[in-house]
């Protein structure tokens, strides 16, 4: 019973070390993000205003070709989403999975830094409206589909090199469970991105 209870707690002690690396991967790509914003030149910030003045104007006067938009959200969802879950079966993939991580959340904090740098306290309302929910939602779930692939990995890694006793069938059926969330997950922000969130923005740029 001990020898049980204690498999248990160096399970959930490893899973939890494996969360807390995804989640503090991501959180400095976050901070990279934005200092990398606050150290552009003058100039990189011009480019970047008209880049955003572009897009909201497109948003304001409804001139956006919805399913050209919904192409690109999905190939960069499903495409970001896919590789994680494939590099989890490849053992060598693990530095890629945080490296991937860090990449989504340097992007995401240095475009919400954009919008708030170009257009001050209204961008505050807009990055709102812009990270709710779809990135958000994407965000949070990267955390988990990170932590999967990482795990997954690891027991790869455990069950061919250290010839411990796994049951790999059942973890690679639970491990086929999270691509089929991660596709549905990826297509439901993806949608909600394209249909919603410019019909949202638009509101508060009138």
């Amino acid at each position: 019973m001990n020898e049980a209870s204690k498999k248990v707690k160096n399970k959930l002690y490893e899973q939890k070390k494996i969360y807390l690396s995804v989640i503090i991967t991501i959180i400095l790509g976050i901070l990279l993000g934005i200092i990398y914003n606050l150290i552009l030149s003058k100039s990189d910030h011009t480019l970047i205003s008209n880049q955003l003045n572009a897009f909201f104007d497109s948003i304001k006067k409804n001139d956006i070709n919805y399913l050209s938009m919904l192409i690109n959200s999905l190939i960069g969802n499903l495409s970001l989403a896919i590789l994680i879950w494939l590099l989890g079966i490849s053992i060598i993939g693990l530095p890629l999975i945080y490296i991937l991580c860090f990449g989504k959340g340097f992007l995401l904090s240095f475009s919400i830094v954009s919008i708030l740098t170009t257009y001050k306290f209204k961008g505050l309302i807009l990055a709102i409206c812009y990270l709710i929910p779809g990135p958000i939602v994407f965000l949070l779930f990267l955390i988990f589909l990170g932590f999967s692939a990482s795990f997954f990995s690891k027991k790869l890694f455990s069950y061919l090199f250290l010839k411990q006793d796994i049951s790999l069938r059942h973890s690679m059926k639970r491990y086929l469970q999270v691509l089929l969330v991660s596709v549905l997950v990826a297509v439901f922000c993806s949608l909600f991105d394209t249909f919603f969130m410019p019909n949202f923005l638009r509101l508060f740029l009138i």
